[in-house]
């Protein structure tokens, strides 16, 4: 899914988990820390950000919706996406976050189908 969905021209952070071994050719480098070895940061290599985002979504998937087909994944994480980049965390409050969220409907409508 990785391979698929992310630029070849990324540059893959990662623990280091055999996992990654292969995936890390596949980009334009692969750099890893070693958890194993109490080592979370090296210069601006981390998975801090990837944690971050998971444990927002992993909330998400258990608290919200439980289940989530791999054909409407594209959506959830998008949901998650926005989630993640509108927290207080990085300084966007309620009031924002629900402004930018109604900006975006703007021109857009919600049809329904009718039943034949």
């Amino acid at each position: 899914m990785i391979v698929r969905n992310v630029s070849r021209k990324s540059v893959l952070h990662t623990d280091e988990s055999n996992l990654y071994t292969a995936l890390g050719g596949e980009f334009a480098s692969h750099e890893t820390v070693k958890h194993s070895a109490k080592e979370y940061v090296r210069g601006d290599v981390h998975t801090n950000t990837v944690e971050g985002y998971f444990s927002i979504f992993k909330r998400g998937m258990k608290g919200i919706y439980q289940h989530c087909s791999e054909a409407h994944l594209h959506r959830y994480l998008a949901e998650f996406d926005f989630r993640y980049s509108n927290r207080s965390g990085v300084g966007v409050e309620d009031t924002e976050r629900a402004a930018i969220i109604i900006k975006q409907a703007e021109g857009k409508r919600l049809t329904y189908r009718r039943a034949h």
